[in-house]
């Protein structure tokens, strides 16, 4: 087809092509999300949107995923990616620089080892320990001494895992030995271990074994001899995305995310 040739087509034709030209550049944001990481735009809950990665205990991955969908929905042009692992891979990772926005650890201890490189923690909620079996309790463990017996298959995770450490201080305080089979890098390995019937009981959150009930059955540890968990959540200082970094840790504290928190099993901060 030939070229208009008056005034008016000719603009009409460039205008058409400006709008082809930019229309591709606009779609790459997907759903309105800043590229680069940084903060670009103010969404409808007035804190930039951003791409935010954000560092959880391995003992945050169920709740977390439906905790960052519920974020998400009402902060419109957030994304958020989580990477789950034992706390004291989560703490070595910002030592040594990873990129990341936020920090969960699963005892303050962790979060201590890295201070300088955080915010100031807020603990948004607690957990307990309980006894993982197979499904049925087939060895019938009924507390923390039955875990003594050699012929059991213990699993734990490992010392310098916050989990590990309950772990340890609980079966400390009630004199017992506890010879596992294997330690764990991180609690939801451990649940794994049980699930799979590779050891016949763990030390797991009640968390995990809530989120596994149709694999596991969870043995109640009474609270005199049991420990509490805490998870201190932080902004991570090198974050490129501060603001929408500190809107979404203060949300972690919200009515919210609480009762999301709740639903799954954990206890109030």
């Amino acid at each position: 087809m030939p070229l208009p040739r008056t005034r008016t087509g000719r603009r009409a034709l460039v205008a058409a092509l400006t709008a082809g030209l930019l229309l591709p550049l606009t779609a790459c944001g997907g759903d309105g999300a800043p590229q680069d990481g940084a903060a670009k735009s103010t969404g409808a809950s007035g804190v930039p949107a951003a791409r935010l990665t954000v560092l959880a205990a391995a003992s945050l991955t169920d709740v977390f995923e439906t905790a960052g969908a519920a974020y998400e929905r009402s902060h419109p042009g957030t994304e958020i990616t989580f990477s789950f692992a034992g706390s004291q891979e989560l703490v070595a990772q910002i030592a040594q620089g990873s990129p990341a926005d936020v920090l969960v650890t699963a005892d303050a201890k962790s979060m201590d080892k890295v201070r300088a490189d955080t915010g100031a923690p807020l603990v948004i909620a607690r957990n307990r320990l309980v006894i993982a079996t197979g499904e049925g309790n087939p060895y019938k463990i009924d507390g923390l001494e039955d875990l003594a017996d050699t012929g059991l298959k213990v699993v734990l995770a490992a010392p310098e895992v916050p989990a590990g450490k309950y772990s340890r201080k609980i079966l400390d305080a009630q004199g017992l030995t506890v010879k596992p089979v294997s330690q764990e890098p991180n609690v939801r390995a451990v649940l794994s271990k049980v699930e799979l019937g590779e050891a016949d009981a763990g030390l797991v959150y009640r968390t995990d074994a809530e989120s596994a009930k149709d694999k596991v059955d969870a043995v109640d540890i009474p609270d005199a001899q049991n420990a509490v968990a805490s998870y201190p959540a932080a902004t991570v200082k090198q974050s490129e995305n501060a603001e929408a970094a500190a809107a979404f840790v203060a949300w972690l504290s919200s009515p919210e995310a609480r009762k999301i928190l709740l639903d799954a099993g954990f206890q109030q901060p």
